[in-house]
């Protein structure tokens, strides 16, 4: 279940047919724009991107705009110390 202001609400779905007839729906791949960075965040050892969501937009879970910007696929890469983290804008208002 997507829901309203989901960052897959606007996802269009695909149907699938497994080998037993079964059929299945999924997401297509979200594509993700090209954002600028509004701030740059260097990494240090307590930080967490639920904490760096909260402290750039006021929400935590909002981690995955962050996620997004640096275009990883593994959020944990992102915590290394010393990594230069691009913070972009929060476009939910």
């Amino acid at each position: 279940m997507i829901f309203k202001g989901s960052r897959y609400a606007r996802v269009p779905l695909y149907t699938v047919t497994d080998p037993h007839g079964r059929v299945h729906r999924a997401l297509t791949i979200r594509v993700i724009p090209l954002t600028p960075a509004v701030f740059h965040h260097t990494v240090s050892e307590p930080d967490r991107l639920d904490l760096l969501a909260f402290q750039y937009y006021g929400k935590p879970d909002h981690f995955w705009r962050i996620c997004d910007g640096n275009s990883a696929m593994r959020p944990e890469d992102l915590l290394q110390p010393g990594r230069r983290v691009l913070i972009p804008p929060d476009q939910t208002g």
